[in-house]
């Protein structure tokens, strides 16, 4: 969950980022909690995490207030706000209870390619009952160790010329080595509507896994595209739906949950 960065130096000043809140990720662990899963919530290191999400920054403080008892002070939550936290509050502390959250942050794009895979091995023995849901804006370009420059580059050189090369696609090892049986979720996002399914399956076609979840850049936070080898479908979020507070990654969770159970019990057959 949330953007990877790519260091322009190796005494690092200067990267390139990836836009990402971890919006989807957060969210999408909570769910995946919710409905029996464990998680290893692999997330860039100050983007949403699960259950914090709901009280990031000023909100959260506005919640509380100091209450002096006897000599002491306590900070107690305002009665308006007992509402909004006390169900997060419990669900969080019910996952924390049962050990079923593994919290792990990255920073840069090196730090989660070894990451990813360090987890993915880890849950080799699991067979089909993993499922990897890969919703990290991961870079697509990077600068090679052996071409990056030790210090901070100086402005008095004039304009750095930066050359970038691809990533290269862990996908492929992904699949084929580290987690051969695992159920793998990839996402596809992009801005032209018309290339969307074609993107997406053209990525099921090189790299042979279970789904892509495809959306647009504009309409992302109400609408996706659930795409398999042989079929795509709609998961969309009404406005009535919004205004309940429903969100998008609530259903996304329990379609692939069935797609997971499904894929288990044939696995097994």
């Amino acid at each position: 969950s949330g953007g990877t960065t790519v260091p322009l130096e190796h005494n690092t000043v200067r990267f390139v980022d990836n836009f990402s809140a971890g919006t989807r990720g957060s969210a999408s662990a909570e769910y995946f909690l919710e409905n029996g899963y464990s998680v290893i919530f692999l997330y860039r290191l100050k983007s949403l995490e699960p259950y914090v999400r709901h009280f990031t920054g000023q909100a959260f403080l506005d919640m509380l207030e100091t209450n002096k008892s006897g000599k002491e002070k306590c900070i107690v939550v305002k009665q308006e706000s007992v509402a909004a936290l006390l169900p997060v509050l419990l669900r969080y502390q019910s996952v924390k209870e049962t050990g079923r959250l593994l919290c792990i942050p990255f920073t840069s794009l090196a730090d989660y390619l070894w990451l990813l895979r360090a987890a993915s091995e880890s849950l080799a023995d699991l067979g089909p009952r993993a499922l990897l849901y890969l919703a990290a804006a991961v870079s697509d370009f990077y600068i090679p160790a052996n071409e990056m420059p030790t210090h901070k580059m100086q402005s008095e050189a004039g304009p750095p010329t930066i050359s970038l090369q691809l990533v290269p696609k862990v996908l492929e090892p992904l699949v084929n080595t580290w987690l051969p049986h695992a159920f793998v979720v990839s996402f596809k996002l992009e801005t032209d509507e018309s290339l969307l399914i074609s993107k997406a399956r053209g990525a099921l076609t090189k790299y042979k896994h279970k789904l892509v979840i495809a959306n647009i850049l504009q309409t992302r936070k109400n609408k996706v595209v659930m795409v398999t080898t042989d079929s795509h479908y709609e998961i969309v979020v009404t406005q009535e739906e919004t205004n309940s507070a429903v969100e998008i990654e609530a259903k996304i969770v329990a379609d692939l949950k069935q797609k997971h159970d499904h894929f288990i019990t044939v696995s097994h057959c």
